[in-house]
């Protein structure tokens, strides 16, 4: 999937044996979207050792064309067996992943868990009279929870949400691993209370582009102070703390463009905060929430096009959907990692004798001026992304390379490895 830019079975397998060998893959009844998901975070561990690693959980909604209605249309299935994504139409899948982001270089290091699943339809009776296991927002907590053997090696772990992660058993149960907490406020009373500290500072931002606004620089205030925020009546989970004592940071735009929608952030948080300086570091850390949002563009529109895929049931979907999220995650950090400055090991993305492959090819791409020499130390991603960009047309000047020149290469570097491997075998 990275080397070809497509959850296409005909193009993954490159000729109809290929095809057929992915479609039993993915037909295979040993083979689930659960073990797959399992895996994500196989490689993560060693890239996370020693680090303060903010591990970022989002979900989201997979959308899929459907041939119509079925008779368990009481349950919201389609003949593909997809369920509803919301009260309107659409079917398909929903991914739930966390992302592990070094909080200090900003790099990407790899998958640390999630969930891939299939609504059988909508639950009438409401979340707060319902347990915590019988709830789907019971993913947030859970996802973090079975993170911990993977994010074990780290110095330490920041878990960030966006709204949708606020509810109070994340907040009673995550920091018992040792680990903080950040994430964006969603229940409108703490608004006020957040408007009474007294503002510590001004800074401007820089927002990346989003669907339907282009990125912009947005004028702030920043305010922060604490907060008891107590279990509520409703939790039936008894054995959660009665109060839990939190920072809360307050970021609102000065004059706001007319045009966009305005910087208006509450922010919940475990780190205690003292100074100003230490408020905008935790902003700085809740904006690296983009990371997983690019992430879902590479999924998506912007990458491997899971939506258009045509198989033909939801089990062989979600097995893909769990696949294509691995691929996209190796895509951004090949994209990330393209000048080196995150220290990142070949192994993240490539084999050993992918790995072999790339120092076979330096040699040849190197010219005769220091700006096409490749500066990277041996072993590296940064190395291997430079060898992959040079593949693709990068000339070593002018701009960077990006995503598209990224995946001309790795097609190159794919029938270039292929056929070093032919080469190898014994006549």
């Amino acid at each position: 999937m990275v080397l070809r830019k497509t959850v296409c079975l005909r193009r993954l397998g490159g000729d109809r044996g290929g095809e057929l060998q992915a479609g039993r893959f993915f037909a295979n009844p040993k083979v689930t979207a659960a073990k797959i998901v399992a895996s994500w975070g196989a490689q993560t561990g060693s890239a996370v050792a020693g680090r303060h690693v903010l591990a970022i959980e989002d979900t989201t909604a997979v959308s899929f064309a459907t041939a119509g209605e079925c008779k368990s249309a009481k349950l919201g299935k389609t003949r593909r067996g997809l369920g509803p994504l919301n009260e309107g139409s659409a079917h398909g899948l929903l991914a739930h992943v966390m992302l592990g982001i070094d909080a200090d270089s900003r790099a990407c290091l790899g998958l640390v868990g999630g969930e891939v699943w299939n609504r059988d339809g909508f639950v009438e009776t409401p979340e707060w009279k319902r347990p915590l296991a019988q709830r789907e927002s019971r993913r947030w907590i859970e996802t973090a929870e079975r993170a911990a053997s993977v994010l074990a090696p780290a110095a330490m772990v920041t878990v960030v949400s966006d709204r949708e992660g606020d509810m109070y058993p994340l907040w009673g149960r995550v920091p018992a691993l040792g680990w903080h907490v950040l994430s964006r406020v969603r229940r409108p009373s703490i608004r006020p209370k957040a408007a009474a500290f007294a503002v510590a500072g001004t800074r401007t931002l820089a927002l990346p582009a989003r669907p339907g606004q282009a990125k912009r620089k947005a004028q702030v205030a920043v305010r922060f102070g604490t907060v008891d925020i107590m279990r509520s009546p409703n939790e039936k989970d008894r054995s959660l703390p009665k109060t839990v004592r939190l920072t809360l940071i307050d970021v609102r735009e000065i004059d706001p463009p007319a045009d966009v929608e305005a910087i208006d952030w509450q922010l919940l948080t475990t780190h205690e905060v003292a100074t100003a300086d230490k408020a905008w570091q935790i902003v700085g850390w809740y904006q690296l929430r983009w990371c997983i949002e690019q992430l879902f563009r590479i999924l998506k529109s912007q990458g491997l096009q899971l939506e258009d895929s045509q198989m033909d049931s939801a089990e062989r979907l979600a097995k893909l959907t769990a696949a294509a999220v691995k691929a996209a995650c190796i895509t951004l950090q090949l994209v990330q990692e393209r000048d080196g400055t995150h220290g990142l090991p070949a192994e993240l993305v490539f084999s050993e004798a992918e790995t072999e492959t790339i120092e076979a090819l330096i040699p040849t791409l190197e010219g005769k001026t220091e700006r096409q020499k490749n500066p990277h130390p041996p072993r590296g991603l940064a190395r291997a992304s430079w060898v992959i960009a040079r593949l693709g047309g990068w000339n070593c000047y002018y701009k960077p390379p990006g995503p598209i020149t990224m995946h001309r290469g790795m097609q190159r570097f794919h029938a270039i490895h292929e056929g070093r491997m032919l080469a190898l075998i014994p006549t």
